[in-house]
């Protein structure tokens, strides 16, 4: 089992920046691919961004390419989340995520393990 907590999410007015977190705990953690989704009110949860167990490979989905990176320090249990020129329509519940083995995946199905979520919002 691996246990999933996120932070640094809050308030940030459009342009700001906020940084997220994501602790692991539970079974060796650098051997998972992590992921970071997010929900909106009403709408299914999206993909973010993704990273290879050896963060040699991330992956972003195009409406956040050039703004946010994902990064990992497989020592701490620690993946992060930059978020740079925030826009209103990033506003949601942000959730960290791991599934098994070392690569990464823009498919939500394929993680095995999800945080509790951090709430994002961002003001015109």
């Amino acid at each position: 089992q691996v246990q999933l907590v996120e932070s640094g999410g809050g308030l940030v007015q459009a342009g700001g920046s906020l940084r997220l977190s994501c602790a692991a705990s539970g079974r060796t953690f650098g051997r998972y691919g992590m992921g970071w989704f997010r929900q909106a009110p009403g709408k299914e949860r999206d993909f973010v961004a993704a990273i290879s167990w050896t963060g040699a490979y991330t992956y972003y989905s195009d409406s956040v390419k050039g703004r946010f990176t994902i990064s990992r320090v497989n020592a701490g249990n620690t993946v992060f989340l930059q978020m740079n020129s925030l826009k209103p329509e990033d506003t949601a519940v942000y959730y960290c995520a791991a599934k098994k083995g070392v690569s990464a995946t823009a498919d939500n199905k394929e993680y095995d393990y999800w945080g509790q979520g951090t709430q994002v919002t961002v003001s015109a």
